[in-house]
Protein backbone atom coordinates (compact mmCIF):
# COMPACT_ATOMS: atom_id res chain seq x y z
CA UNK A 1 0.00 0.00 0.00
CA UNK A 2 1.60 3.24 -1.00
CA UNK A 3 1.35 6.76 1.35
CA UNK A 4 -1.92 7.53 -0.88
CA UNK A 5 -4.00 5.05 -0.26
CA UNK A 6 -2.35 4.60 3.93
CA UNK A 7 -3.41 8.39 3.88
CA UNK A 8 -7.60 7.77 2.82
CA UNK A 9 -7.44 4.72 4.66
CA UNK A 10 -6.28 6.73 7.89
CA UNK A 11 -8.57 9.78 7.14
CA UNK A 12 -11.78 7.25 6.17
CA UNK A 13 -11.26 5.70 9.67
CA UNK A 14 -11.17 8.77 11.61
CA UNK A 15 -14.19 9.69 9.87
CA UNK A 16 -15.55 6.53 10.74
CA UNK A 17 -14.74 6.64 14.41
CA UNK A 18 -15.64 10.65 14.93
CA UNK A 19 -19.30 10.30 13.35
CA UNK A 20 -19.56 6.83 16.39
CA UNK A 21 -18.51 7.82 19.27
CA UNK A 22 -17.15 11.50 18.70
CA UNK A 23 -13.57 10.57 18.87
CA UNK A 24 -10.50 8.87 16.90
CA UNK A 25 -7.52 6.62 18.54
CA UNK A 26 -4.41 6.08 16.95
CA UNK A 27 -4.83 2.61 17.90
CA UNK A 28 -8.02 1.97 16.27
CA UNK A 29 -6.49 3.69 13.21
CA UNK A 30 -3.88 1.30 13.48
CA UNK A 31 -6.25 -1.75 13.55
CA UNK A 32 -8.53 -0.67 11.18
CA UNK A 33 -5.66 -0.04 8.27
CA UNK A 34 -4.33 -3.41 8.73
CA UNK A 35 -1.47 -2.40 10.77
CA UNK A 36 -2.03 -3.47 13.83
CA UNK A 37 -3.85 -7.19 14.71
CA UNK A 38 -6.81 -7.10 16.65
CA UNK A 39 -5.43 -9.93 18.54
CA UNK A 40 -1.77 -8.68 18.73
CA UNK A 41 -3.08 -5.27 20.30
CA UNK A 42 -5.51 -7.56 22.64
CA UNK A 43 -2.66 -9.03 23.84
CA UNK A 44 -0.85 -5.97 24.60
CA UNK A 45 -3.47 -4.43 26.73
CA UNK A 46 -2.98 -7.78 29.03
CA UNK A 47 0.33 -7.43 28.51
CA UNK A 48 1.83 -10.37 26.71
CA UNK A 49 3.78 -8.14 24.91
CA UNK A 50 6.16 -5.44 26.78
CA UNK A 51 5.35 -2.65 24.04
CA UNK A 52 2.68 -2.06 20.72
CA UNK A 53 4.93 -1.33 17.82
CA UNK A 54 6.50 -4.65 18.68
CA UNK A 55 3.59 -6.37 17.02
CA UNK A 56 2.60 -3.87 14.26
CA UNK A 57 3.15 -5.07 10.79
CA UNK A 58 4.43 -1.76 9.85
CA UNK A 59 8.35 -0.64 10.18
CA UNK A 60 8.42 3.01 12.35
CA UNK A 61 8.96 5.13 9.54
CA UNK A 62 5.08 3.54 8.42
CA UNK A 63 3.79 4.13 12.09
CA UNK A 64 5.24 7.93 12.22
CA UNK A 65 3.60 8.29 9.06
CA UNK A 66 0.13 7.44 10.27
CA UNK A 67 0.49 9.14 12.97
CA UNK A 68 1.53 12.20 11.12
CA UNK A 69 -1.29 12.02 9.42
CA UNK A 70 -4.06 11.62 12.14
CA UNK A 71 -2.49 14.80 13.45
CA UNK A 72 -2.86 16.59 9.88
CA UNK A 73 -6.57 15.49 10.09
CA UNK A 74 -7.00 16.56 13.34
CA UNK A 75 -5.91 19.98 12.48
CA UNK A 76 -7.72 20.22 9.51
CA UNK A 77 -11.11 19.58 10.83
CA UNK A 78 -10.62 21.45 14.27
CA UNK A 79 -10.18 18.17 16.47
CA UNK A 80 -9.33 19.16 20.37
CA UNK A 81 -6.14 16.63 21.01
CA UNK A 82 -6.81 14.49 24.19
CA UNK A 83 -4.39 12.36 26.51
CA UNK A 84 -5.63 8.87 27.39
CA UNK A 85 -3.58 7.10 29.65
CA UNK A 86 -3.36 3.47 28.59
CA UNK A 87 -2.89 0.94 31.30
CA UNK A 88 -3.21 -2.88 31.49
CA UNK A 89 -6.38 -5.02 31.28
CA UNK A 90 -7.32 -7.95 33.46
CA UNK A 91 -5.25 -6.74 36.48
CA UNK A 92 -7.00 -8.63 39.64
CA UNK A 93 -6.88 -7.10 43.29
CA UNK A 94 -4.64 -8.25 45.89
CA UNK A 95 -6.42 -10.49 48.35
CA UNK A 96 -9.33 -8.97 47.45
CA UNK A 97 -9.19 -5.61 49.35
CA UNK A 98 -8.30 -1.74 48.15
CA UNK A 99 -7.81 -0.59 44.79
CA UNK A 100 -6.36 -2.51 41.68
CA UNK A 101 -3.12 -2.14 40.45
CA UNK A 102 -2.69 0.08 37.70
CA UNK A 103 0.11 -0.83 35.36
CA UNK A 104 0.80 1.73 32.16
CA UNK A 105 1.42 0.29 29.31
CA UNK A 106 3.90 1.15 26.81
CA UNK A 107 3.78 2.19 23.14
CA UNK A 108 7.55 2.41 22.02
CA UNK A 109 10.66 0.29 22.37
CA UNK A 110 12.74 3.72 23.33
CA UNK A 111 9.66 4.68 25.60
CA UNK A 112 10.31 8.15 24.57
CA UNK A 113 7.75 10.60 26.28
CA UNK A 114 6.99 12.04 23.26
CA UNK A 115 6.46 9.34 21.29
CA UNK A 116 4.29 7.44 23.85
CA UNK A 117 2.17 10.78 23.89
CA UNK A 118 2.14 10.60 20.42
CA UNK A 119 0.42 7.65 20.60
CA UNK A 120 -1.95 8.11 23.63
CA UNK A 121 -3.89 11.24 22.15
CA UNK A 122 -6.88 10.56 20.76
CA UNK A 123 -8.62 13.56 18.67
CA UNK A 124 -12.27 14.26 19.68
CA UNK A 125 -14.75 16.62 17.59
CA UNK A 126 -16.17 18.68 20.63
CA UNK A 127 -19.40 19.35 18.89
CA UNK A 128 -20.17 16.23 17.91
CA UNK A 129 -19.78 14.68 21.33
CA UNK A 130 -22.36 16.65 22.56
CA UNK A 131 -24.44 15.92 19.71
CA UNK A 132 -24.06 12.24 20.36
CA UNK A 133 -24.58 13.51 23.98
CA UNK A 134 -28.24 15.11 23.31
CA UNK A 135 -29.23 11.96 21.11
CA UNK A 136 -28.69 9.29 23.53
CA UNK A 137 -31.40 7.69 25.99
CA UNK A 138 -31.35 9.10 29.39
CA UNK A 139 -31.11 6.49 32.13
CA UNK A 140 -33.26 6.90 35.19
CA UNK A 141 -31.73 6.27 38.62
Amino acid sequence: MNEKELTGKIHSSMYHQLQSRGYAAPVDVLIDTGILPKQKYEDWRFGRVRYLEAVCNANLKRLSFVLHQMRVHAQAHGLKPSFCYYKRWGVRKKNGTGHKPVIPLQFSKSGSPEIERSYATHFVDLAHVQELKAVQPQTEE
